[in-house]
């Protein structure tokens, strides 16, 4: 199998190409320009997967909007940059995202904290359950059930004679009071 080879036009060409749209613009594009606009939207949104996205959008953007582009206002490199910029902030200002951030599980921040921390995960040398038993009454409930007794978030909701919301808010608050000791 042989390697290809990467594409490189100059601003010129590449302004060309992409004006006309011509294929070989976007591998140029890809090729060129990937890596730094790849750098600058996970440095803005800080999700792998999310940023990855965000490039590939970010490359139909420049695509469908070349025409937008003045050269006698700046280099493309740096109006590339604006559209890569401009699409993380609005991803990070999105609901959705916003709403992901929030709602992720116990688990899962355990394991960022893990692949940040570089420390291993015991629960008993870790206290986790004293630390539960520190909060308010109603989130030590839903947190046993859900956490440590296997409930799911309905179960537990049934169980306790709550709304799904209201149980779903009350491991939210919990989570975000645990991250406290861990932050």
């Amino acid at each position: 199998m042989a390697a290809t080879q990467k594409i490189s036009l100059s601003e010129e060409e590449l302004v060309r190409a992409l004006k006309c749209q011509e294929t070989i613009a976007i591998r140029a594009l890809y090729d060129m320009y990937s890596a730094a606009l790849l750098g600058v939207i996970t440095r803005i949104v800080q999700h792998s997967e999310t940023s990855e996205d965000l490039l590939q959008e970010t490359f139909v953007k420049i695509w469908n909007s070349a025409d937008s582009y003045d050269p006698g206002k700046g280099r493309l490199f740096t109006w590339m940059m604006n559209v890569a910029r401009h699409m993380a902030i609005d991803k990070l200002r999105s609901k959705d995202f916003r709403n992901a951030t929030k709602n992720q599980e116990l688990e899962n921040n355990v394991g960022f904290i893990d692949e940040q921390k570089k420390v291993t995960f015991n629960s008993d040398t870790l206290g986790l359950r004293d630390m539960v038993t520190a909060l308010k009454p109603e989130y030590q409930s839903v947190l046993d059930m859900v956490y440590f007794k296997g409930y799911t978030h309905v179960e537990a909701s049934e169980e306790l004679n709550l709304p799904l919301g209201t149980v779903k808010t009350r491991i939210r608050m919990a989570i975000m009071e645990l991250r406290k000791h861990f932050n």
